[in-house]
């Protein structure tokens, strides 16, 4: 007979809980790790926590100093890029998501902390194969326009997310909602084009609150995919209405845009009905100010913003020298990665991208374009951060390697490629592909390098043959690999296409063991390597800093910004 394990609530949640429980009490995995699997599994927060604090032990912290009481009022002022706003479905940069956030939602929300919770969709049951998901919607809950929040906005979102025609990078993540099906049309070699589309079944309208997802294969991570930044929920008038988020955005969030000007400045104000309850601030204005560094830190010193979207690890020690701002850090997963199209000559040749890989010294480029704030990539795009890290051997410079690769290849007196560098993240992306480009000299490779403009990078980053792509943190290796790397998805940059790859990463997302999920994640990141896709010198640590006024800020390792409980002190 199987235990039945239900929450706080009486509800009931996987039976996979009390073994999870069991390993806590072996030892066998951590806390963090615990609380992460067992609110993916239906577990509230306050549950796992105060179970976790039951099994350890350890009694929930108490403090001598009452907390301070938040204060109503005020504008809160951030420097970030203001850009269109078009379709919250195909956002491609965390900065127009950040301004959209405080407006459009997700089912769930993945804190600083990597604990995924409930946010539009209230709780969530999955069966014991983690194929059925039951997502049951938060009650009352109204859209900005008057419509009622219910079942046919997430039918609808799914509908459009999983449509090849819309291009969102959701298809990656839900991919088990999905069947690769023909086209109609056909590739250079005249073959037939496959292109990923919903399911007919994979979703399933219970009532106005409840929606199942059923997926061709288990996946645990469903949870956390929701919150990926174009996950938000638009209204189900969306398309009828202009498609347009810009022009017409509604929302279920605690704020509503009142103007919006791409490259200028973005307005508004809290919705005093929110469902959640009122954010404290009354207004929050964007200003663009541009990409360069020292116009934001400018504009700090002179009290004319009181956060920005980041920080550049360059201007670090001037934030320190100032007296009313406070730096914050995080270690992440951000990073960025020198990614060859393994359909575009050279690189259709494994043996020049593994020559490439050869010339990597990782730790010095770490040292000269970051500071050594981060760690050292291992060109597989899964972070040490990630829980399902999988620490492989270190592969060392070697150019006698590079050089034998090369000529095997064909390139024995030496390879001239081309390589695009946008700096979308930050000047460091510049200077770490300087510091690459002079390690490749000994190898006969000569390594040119063409800057672009940020905003000129990102229409050019997934057709350029060689580029360098900055990639934003996720809570699991998966989830990006499931957006980069999978055959067939539309952020696949390097068009690689390996099933053995897309095998091991179904195998190792459905893991509910930690240990046994590790283990399984060394086949994913030993293939991505060999194949040498990317070239990948570092993960970075990253920084934020506000107004000392600012309170209740924490910096998102993905910095995605959500200020609905922040507040400001002295506020009118």
């Amino acid at each position: 007979m199987k235990r039945t394990y239900r929450d706080d609530r009486g509800n009931r949640v996987h039976p996979y809980v009390p073994e999870l429980a069991s390993l806590l009490r072996a030892g066998r995995i951590d806390r963090r790790e615990f609380l992460r699997t067992a609110t993916l599994l239906g577990v509230s927060a306050a549950a796992a926590t105060a179970a976790a604090g039951k099994i350890l032990n350890v009694l929930p912290a108490g403090s001598a100093v009452a907390a301070e009481a938040p204060k109503a009022g005020g504008l809160l002022r951030c420097a970030t890029r203001v850009q269109e706003m078009t379709d919250p479905a195909t956002f491609d940069w965390i900065e127009k998501a950040n301004i959209a956030r405080q407006v459009v939602e997700n089912l769930t929300v993945t804190g600083p902390d990597n604990i995924t919770r409930p946010h539009l969709a209230e709780r969530w049951e999955v069966d014991e194969k983690l194929k059925t998901w039951t997502l049951h919607l938060r009650p009352g809950i109204t859209w900005s326009n008057g419509d009622k929040f219910n079942a046919d906005d997430v039918l609808f979102n799914f509908t459009r997310w999983l449509d090849p025609a819309v291009g969102s990078s959701n298809i990656g993540l839900f991919a088990a909602m999905t069947d690769s099906v023909d086209s109609g049309r056909k590739d250079a070699n005249g073959q037939p084009v496959l292109e990923m589309r919903m399911r007919s079944d994979a979703i399933e309208k219970i009532d106005d609150l409840t929606v199942r997802l059923h997926l061709k294969q288990p996946v645990l991570t469903m949870p956390e995919n929701l919150y990926s930044y174009p996950a938000a929920l638009v209204n189900r008038r969306f398309v009828d209405e202009g498609g347009d988020f810009s022009r017409n955005p509604v929302g279920t969030g605690p704020f509503v845009l009142e103007s919006f000007e791409v490259g200028g400045q973005a307005r508004l104000r809290k919705r005093p009905d929110y469902w959640g309850g009122a954010a404290y601030i009354d207004e929050l204005h964007y200003y663009d100010l541009g990409e360069d560094q020292s116009a934001v830190m400018n504009a700090f010193e002179s009290d004319q913003i009181d956060t920005s979207y980041q920080v550049d690890v360059t201007v670090i020690d001037r934030v320190r020298g100032m007296p009313n701002v406070q730096l914050h850090d995080i270690v992440t997963a951000q990073t960025a990665v020198a990614r060859m199209q393994v359909d575009q000559a050279p690189f259709d040749n494994p043996l020049v991208r593994r020559a490439l890989a050869a010339c990597l010294d990782p730790a010095a480029v770490l040292a000269v374009a970051h500071a050594g704030f981060g760690a050292i990539g291992e060109n597989h795009h899964v972070a040490p951060v990630h829980p399902e890290y999988f620490p492989l051997p270190q592969r060392r410079q070697d150019y006698a390697l590079a050089r034998r690769l090369l000529a095997e290849a064909g390139y024995a007196d030496g390879l001239e490629v081309q390589l695009d560098c946008g700096s979308t993240s930050g000047p460091w992306e510049l200077a770490a592909m300087e510091v690459y480009q002079q390690q490749c000299i000994p190898a006969g490779i000569n390594l040119k390098l063409r800057v672009v403009p940020a905003a000129t990078y990102w229409e050019i980053w997934n057709t350029t043959p060689f580029g360098f792509t900055a990639w934003t943190h996720r809570p699991l290796g998966v989830m990006v690999l499931n957006l980069g790397y999978r055959s067939g998805v539309p952020w696949n940059e390097s068009h690689y296409s390996n099933p053995a790859f897309d095998r091991a990463l179904d195998a190792a997302g459905a893991i509910l063991d930690a240990g046994e999920r590790k283990k399984a994640m060394e086949q994913v990141q030993q293939i991505l390597q060999e194949d040498a896709v990317i070239v990948q010198p570092l993960w970075r640590s990253i920084f934020g800093a506000t107004n000392k006024r600012v309170r209740n800020f924490s910096l998102h390792p993905s910095l995605y910004q959500d200020f609905t409980r922040v507040w400001i002190d002295g506020a009118a």
